[in-house]
């Protein structure tokens, strides 16, 4: 099968076109015939190193971790798919490789594709769906009637985070350039900050959550904007030991990591309010609770460009230079 690999780390080099065999098949995985690869920032973070000792890949390294496909063959202890499933999947860590015709994935990190969306559609959706999911539901446990701020709304995570935190009855803030501020209030986002010229820090106060996905003294606002008792989680740092355990990081990422949250955590607690980071998993369950809520139509993805497979670089390209609204796919079959 041809798939798009890393043969090093290389912030400026490019993905190298290769042929491979087929994935072998575990008792427990199905393969899935590619059809559609969603790209992320993490798929870039990944190639230029910057992650090497928090997920230690070997190398060469096929990278992508979104996929919509067909199911074509199943493990002997496959229980909830059969050959012909339409599905997506966050790939695991460790597992990913999306950028490939075929990829073999682990039953319980799959859902059923929902059926009103194409495979481009459905292959932008997985890792920021779950990593909203994860930060709103999961550990925000966002009530109707709260104020949650998404930072940059117009992004993968935040377009999908506006429309999660409306359906959970909240009312959303978000940043972003004033050119987005349509498609967002169509998403449901009730205030607009245009992060060009207005300062989110003296608009907001007394929130209940913030989504942080910025620089450091975006945080630093964010924990001040907040209610006593008010959660800041973040999607870009600092990472906090917590996080260092979950990962089996070894003795000095975890250090590492505790220097770097220290004055973070010391200013949220000096503040009564409470700072976490989430670097998302795959999770098939949480996935199709979102196919439920894309079938009902609250929440609908936001594809800014669609790639060929032979334009993946490309791709990756567009995805890397911040000016993508929504999700960037590759179409692979």
């Amino acid at each position: 099968m041809k798939a798009f690999a890393i043969k090093k780390y290389d912030k400026k080099g490019v993905l190298q076109l290769t042929d491979i065999p087929v994935p072998d098949l575990k008792e427990d995985e199905v393969l899935i015939e590619i059809h559609a690869s969603g790209l992320n920032l993490l798929d870039s973070k990944i190639k230029s190193g910057e992650f090497k000792l928090i997920l230690p890949y070997k190398l060469p390294l096929i990278l992508g971790h979104d996929v919509a496909g067909v199911i074509t063959r199943v493990g002997t202890r496959v229980t909830q798919f059969k050959v012909g499933d339409e599905v997506y999947s966050r790939a695991a860590d460790f597992h990913i490789g999306t950028l490939a015709e075929y990829i073999a994935i682990n039953e319980d990190d799959v859902a059923l594709k929902p059926s009103n969306i194409t495979m481009e559609e459905a292959a932008s959706v997985p890792l920021v769906a779950l990593t909203a999911w994860q930060a709103l539901v999961e550990k925000a446990k966002v009530k109707k009637g709260q104020k949650v701020f998404i930072q940059a709304g117009s992004g993968g995570v935040g377009t999908i985070a506006i429309q999660l935190a409306k359906h959970l009855g909240a009312i959303v803030a978000t940043t972003a350039s004033e050119k987005s501020f349509v498609m967002l209030k169509q998403l449901g986002a009730d205030i607009l900050i245009d992060y060009k010229k207005e300062d989110f820090g003296a608009i907001l106060k007394d929130y209940d959550m913030v989504l942080h996905s910025q620089d450091n003294k975006a945080l630093e606002k964010s924990l001040r904007i907040l209610r006593p008792g008010g959660k800041v989680i973040s999607i870009s740092g600092p990472p906090t030991p917590d996080f260092a355990k979950t990962i089996g990081a070894p003795w000095f990422v975890k250090a590492i990591v505790s220097l770097t949250s220290l004055g973070i955590r010391k200013k949220a607690r000096k503040l009564d309010v409470d700072y976490s980071f989430l670097f998302m998993r795959a999770e098939g369950k949480q996935l199709q609770e979102i196919s439920k809520l894309i079938e009902q139509q609250m929440i609908k993805p936001v594809v800014d460009k669609v790639f060929s497979f032979d334009q993946t670089n490309e791709a990756l390209e567009y995805v890397e230079s911040g000016r993508a609204k929504g999700k960037v796919v590759v179409k692979v079959k």
